[in-house]
Order: structure tokens, then sequence, then C-alpha cells
């Protein structure tokens, strides 16, 4: 019992200096962007990290972010979505729609604060051309069940997604983009946590694949 104590102290621990109310404040109060700020975000701690940026940052602040059912805090200026996870959902579809418009006319003095936490990839949920909502539901229930690591679950979301894989930072420019991760993968791959929206995908097609026939999940 002692070492399950002394364990639980740690976790506690890290999970404590991980909140956004401590994590976020040294790299943003009292910051004023060029230009106009926008804020999107993604996760189950998205909206309080929006919270946090409200409270900390100067300056006109305007946008979104999606976070899980039940996980929403009041927000005076960022819109606060709620979504399915793990399971992404109609809900998901229509806050990522929302945010490649506003991305799609953003300018080059604005700048783009983008908050992404765990479960941001099924929160944020827009599939690619051609795949459905319900094929994409019907794949990520059957990867969860399939033992799959979160590496190779979210390579095979980036590739059918319009938001992820890096797409939200090409749909924001030239707007400069700022990233605040909190992590919950193991190695803190940005590609990986929330299946990278602004991040370079690193992953390819064939490696998307393979996971599919590794698992044998058809559609």
């Amino acid at each position: 019992m002692k070492h399950s104590k002394f364990l639980n102290t740690l976790f506690e621990a890290a999970v404590s200096v991980a909140q956004p109310k401590e994590c976020l404040p040294p790299f943003i109060a009292k910051k004023r962007f060029p230009g106009r700020t926008i804020v999107f975000g993604a996760g189950k701690a998205s909206a309080n990290m929006a919270q946090v940026v409200e409270q900390n940052l100067i300056g006109d602040i305007e946008g979104l972010v999606v976070t899980r059912y039940n996980h929403s805090v009041p927000c005076m200026k960022i819109d606060v979505f709620e979504a399915g996870h793990p399971v992404p959902d109609r809900n998901g579809m229509i806050a990522a729609s929302r945010m490649l418009k506003i991305a799609s006319e953003l300018k080059e003095n604005d700048t783009v604060l983008c908050l992404i936490s765990g479960g941001g990839s099924s929160l944020l949920s827009l599939p690619a051309p051609g795949i459905s909502l319900e094929q994409k539901q019907k794949i990520t229930s059957e990867l969860l069940k399939s033992g799959a690591t979160i590496h190779e679950i979210n390579s095979v979301r980036k590739h059918l997604s319009a938001i992820k894989g890096g797409r939200l930072a090409i749909a924001c420019h030239p707007a400069k983009i700022i990233t605040f991760a909190i992590s919950d993968v193991s190695g803190d791959d940005m590609g990986v946590i929330a299946s990278g929206p602004t991040f370079g995908d690193m992953s390819t097609f064939s490696d998307a694949i393979n996971v599919l026939k590794k698992y044998k999940i058809t559609n």
C-alpha cells in the first residue's frame, strides 16, 4: 500500500503541473501579438486552455475550441463547442468546418494560437473528401478495439482527415501559428498529439494502410 500511495502522489503531482492554469501563463501572460489573435483548439483540456488564454493575454481575442461533452468552461471571447470522444460525431465536424472557414480568411499579420490536448483527434473530426462520417466512426471504433497503439491509430486518422496531419496549419497560411500542446502521448510527438493539426505529417498512406491490414480492419 505504501508503494501505491507513493505512485499516486507522483501521478497527482504530474497532473497538477500539467493543468493549463499552471503551464500556460509563463508563455502568454501580459503578451500582445500583432494583428488579430485567433484561438483554435481541440482536446479534453482545450476549453480550460482557452479560458486561461483569455485571462492572461492582452488585446482582442476571438476563435473557437472543441472539447468533450461536459468539459466546457465559461469563456467570454472564444466559442466553445462540445463533441464526441473517443468516437467522432457531427458536432466535431461542425466545429472543424467552422475552424477551416475562419482559417481561410486569415491575413499575414494575424496570429493563431492553437491549443491542443489529449482527445483532439476525435473531437476535431472532418472526414477527407470521399469519406463519410459514418465510415470514419466505424474505422475509429474498430481501431480502438483492436489493441493498436495511439501512434498507429493516429496515423490512420490523419489520412482520413481534412484538418489533421498539418492541414489546419496549411489553411491558416500566411498567418503566424503558435501551438501549445498538453501531451498525452509517450515521447511527446507533435505529429501524434491530437493527430498534429498544425504539424507536418511524417507518416504515409502506406503506413495507414499497413495498420488497417495488421489489425484486419476493412470498410
